[in-house]
């Protein structure tokens, strides 16, 4: 393998609008722009991100019907085109990434990368498949020539709950800011609610799942109201859209509540809403809280496990509140909306520059020598 002209490969199960999809397109992007030959593996090939495959970058739809099936064609999708390293993204892709090389014996360079708080996402489940999984990438995880966290959180919880050797696991936070987000949080935005003169609109950016916590956010968004007018604007979509639809009638807020689903550029949402507000139970490093922080965007968020706390520098960049207290985070954003725009340096966001962090991928998927080769060249 040289530096320059490796072919790589980024395996996950699909492109369905998540802050982990949107990294790995950002990174396979990144990648091929420094001449490297990379393939977005898909188990299928689903999802409203898959229009924003960057050119460059060659799609190898799998097929399957989930990460889990998809093993035999990972497997033959290996040996047939052999990359010289792999990066895969989620924790069942990555136990999925491992089984295919241990069985096809290809001698690929194998990163997996975690995006969650594990034990925090198994313990929110009543699937037996979802509770094991952090079992099974205990046994497998050590497998991996590298396994990469995105958050201090994350790489804490692998090491402490799951016993991951500490050796094995680095610390790298998501490729978020890149010359593409700054072009599209500068694009227009035709939504009424946005005009002058409106009242303030409350967003947050984030799947309709239970994970996210929207029903504590709809019950502080019904407090801030009592007091003041607000709007607020969830954009994603999910299993909780009913539920969530039905709390905002009953709480009686209805019209000043949208859902618009899946956006391709919610970046000129986040650079125009007066706060953004992300009310998770747990995260792994939350894209959007990151996204928001470039954008401009006056910030709350819950203090959950794991990532806004790193995020926001202890609350210097914005305020922590408790998880699912509805009547602390609508006292949060009642501060928030009465300050002023925050005034932020480019230091805030450094640590999630594209290109420092796409050094750092390289450094595990070529190899400390081969990657310094890379940087030189480029």
């Amino acid at each position: 393998m040289t530096a320059a002209g490796a072919r790589l490969a980024i395996f996950l199960p699909g492109l369905h609008g998540g802050g982990a999809e949107r990294i790995a397109l950002n990174l396979a992007d990144a990648v091929a722009g420094r001449g490297h030959a990379v393939d977005l593996v898909l188990s299928r090939a689903v999802g409203p991100l898959l229009s924003q495959v960057p050119r460059r970058v060659r799609l190898v739809d799998l097929g399957a019907s989930r990460a889990l099936t998809s093993l035999p064609a990972l497997a033959r999708y290996l040996r047939r085109e052999r990359p010289d390293a792999m990066l895969s993204v989620l924790n069942r892709a990555n136990l999925v990434a491992l089984c295919a090389r241990s069985l096809t014996g290809v001698p690929a360079r194998l990163v997996v990368s975690e995006h969650n708080t594990l034990s925090r996402w198994a313990k929110k489940s009543w699937s037996p498949r979802v509770r094991l999984t952090p079992w099974l990438a205990r046994c497998s995880y050590r497998w991996a020539t590298a396994v990469v966290a995105v958050s201090q959180g994350v790489a804490d919880d692998l090491v402490e709950v799951w016993r991951i050797p500490r050796e094995r696991v680095q610390v790298i936070y998501n490729p978020v800011v890149t010359r593409e987000l700054e072009e599209k949080a500068a694009a227009p935005l035709t939504h009424p609610w946005f005009r002058p003169g409106e009242p303030p609109v409350i967003l947050n950016v984030g799947s309709l799942t239970a994970q996210k916590d929207h029903a504590t956010l709809l019950r502080a968004v019904a407090l801030v109201r009592r007091n003041r007018p607000a709007r607020l604007v969830i954009l994603g979509e999910g299993s909780e859209r009913p539920a969530l639809e039905a709390l905002a009638r009953e709480l009686g807020i209805r019209d000043d509540v949208e859902l618009p689903g899946f956006v391709e550029n919610p970046y000129a949402y986040m650079s125009r809403a007066a706060l953004f507000v992300l009310s998770s139970r747990w995260e792994g490093l939350p894209t959007v809280l990151i996204e928001a922080l470039y954008c401009g965007a006056r910030l709350v968020s819950t203090d959950c496990p794991s990532g806004p706390r790193e995020i926001l520098r202890q609350g210097h960049l914005g305020t922590l509140v408790p998880v699912g207290r509805p009547e602390a985070l609508a006292a949060a954003i009642e501060r928030a909306l009465d300050e002023a725009p925050p005034r932020r340096t480019a230091e805030c966001w450094e640590p999630y520059d594209s290109e420092a962090v796409v050094r750092r991928y390289l450094d595990l998927l070529l190899g400390p020598a081969s990657a310094a080769r890379d940087a030189a060249s480029s």
